[in-house]
């Protein structure tokens, strides 16, 4: 039996045994997070570089790929790492680091995108009042209570996750630290305190969800008051690249976190765990690119222009 104070690193979960199978997720992985930072580190670029870009929407989604960026280079490197050298190691300090990052920019892109489905509500429900409504003072203080949300919550289920004495070894059933597998290895009744907490968050994140599910009721039915089919097209264009987003994102945690303990095991928690934590930040930017046309106009200019200069 370990206590929390004799941990000094823990061992998380490896994609194989096998060295050609722990080279190819190394490659495999490789990949993934090269696409995802080529495709969010483009979005970025394009959107700050274009003043015809510098709305809400776009800012909204700047901050999106910025949280994607993070999300998946707080996990992959490590599990990348580890799998090139053969390795299961995290320290006590890599994996609370971990745990805080992971929260606080998973917790920043849901906050993220509820708040994005305000601003297509407010786009497309209330146009005349958009700019009221949607001001850039407006978009900067919802973008930092986003931002200081997502570290709020973050801060208190680490300090609470690990305050808690952890007497059942130091194995980690992930491939990157997260709170239900640091609560697994915690006393039997210790981990009471931290199971409210995330009760708590759950309640604010089901408030989330139904505000999601109330914005997109009234954007469905607004569009479908539109007389003209070029101004519904339009307006379902403006919206299914987000609700693609939040789709997959929500679908993929949801099922992660909800799925019967009876269907649980650790190779199926771990494709999960893909699934949720390094799917959405690489696919999310080409969702956006492939139905947004200023986006992918500003990025033909962008890299026009770059390839001009040299």
């Amino acid at each position: 039996m370990a206590n929390s104070s004799s941990i000094t690193h823990f061992l998380l979960l490896p994609f194989s045994g096998t060295r050609q199978l722990q080279l190819l997720h190394f490659w495999l992985f490789l990949a993934i997070y090269l696409a995802a930072l080529l495709g969010n580190g483009l979005i970025i670029t394009t959107i700050a570089w274009d003043h015809h870009l510098h709305t809400p929407m776009y800012f909204f989604l700047l901050n999106l790929a910025l949280t994607d960026l993070g999300a998946i280079s707080i996990t992959v490197p490590k599990s990348m790492a580890n799998s090139l050298c053969n390795t299961r190691d995290i320290s006590y300090a890599g994996c609370a680091a971990q745990v805080f990052f992971v929260l606080f920019l998973m917790d920043t892109e849901y906050f993220l995108l509820t708040t994005m489905s305000y601003d297509r509500y407010v786009a497309i429900c209330r146009p005349l009042h958009y700019e009221t409504l949607l001001g850039s003072r407006v978009c900067l203080h919802m973008a930092a209570a986003v931002w200081g949300c997502g570290v709020l919550t973050a801060l208190l289920h680490t300090a609470n996750t690990f305050s808690l004495p952890l007497c059942q070894g130091n194995t980690v059933h992930q491939f990157f630290c997260e709170v239900p597998q640091i609560l697994k290895l915690s006393c039997s009744t210790s981990y009471l305190r931290e199971v409210w907490l995330l009760v708590v968050t759950a309640s604010f994140s089901t408030v989330c969800f139904v505000f999601i599910v109330v914005s997109y009721v009234q954007i469905f039915r607004a569009v479908l008051k539109i007389v003209s089919q070029q101004g519904r097209h339009k307006a379902f264009a403006t919206c299914l690249p987000h609700l693609a987003v939040v789709s997959l994102f929500l679908s993929t945690a949801f099922f992660a976190y909800l799925k019967p303990p009876s269907v649980s095991s650790p190779s199926l928690d771990l494709l999960l765990s893909v699934l949720y934590s390094v799917v959405p930040p690489a696919v999310n930017p080409l969702i956006y690119s492939l139905r947004n046309q200023e986006l992918k106009v500003a990025l033909s200019k962008l890299i026009t222009g770059w390839f001009q200069k040299q």
